[in-house]
């Protein structure tokens, strides 16, 4: 022991008995930020995917509206008949039109849910998958 109290063997021994915190794994942090991103990637290619799908449909619904409005209006002036008898068909195409339109919006509705879900579910798995990432990080 040195005159001033210091002993440099007491002081290494003090050091070599203390521990110091693990240090994290920087390669399997860039991997885990590898990882998220590619699912980052593929959710985003699902909506994309998603939403040209809805674009299509919706494009090839409003081409049947209208083609079908086109025939319904030849069908109208072509129509002989009383005006009760012109009203209740005009009636008909109306209520036929409004069901078609309802179910169009449930068929892009489901779609849409499809297509959102597909992402979610990517993005959930990735999410799972990186919490036992950072418990297996942890641990070691």
């Amino acid at each position: 022991m040195s005159s001033n109290g210091f002993s440099p063997d007491e002081m290494m021994r003090a050091f070599t008995s203390m521990k110091m915190p693990a240090m994290p794994d920087f390669q399997a942090f860039a991997d885990a930020q590898k990882r998220n991103l590619e699912a980052l990637t593929t959710a985003n290619k699902l909506a994309m995917e998603g939403a040209q799908a809805v674009g299509r449909r919706n494009m090839e619904i409003m081409q049947q509206v209208m083609s079908e409005m086109t025939q319904a209006v030849q069908s109208m002036t072509a129509l002989e008949g009383s005006p009760n008898a012109k009203a209740a068909q005009q009636a008909e195409l109306m209520k036929a039109a409004y069901e078609r339109a309802v179910a169009n919006m449930q068929e892009i509705a489901e779609l849409i849910q499809k297509s959102n879900g597909e992402a979610v579910n990517v993005l959930n798995r990735r999410f799972a998958e990186a919490l036992e990432e950072v418990k297996g990080m942890v641990k070691a």
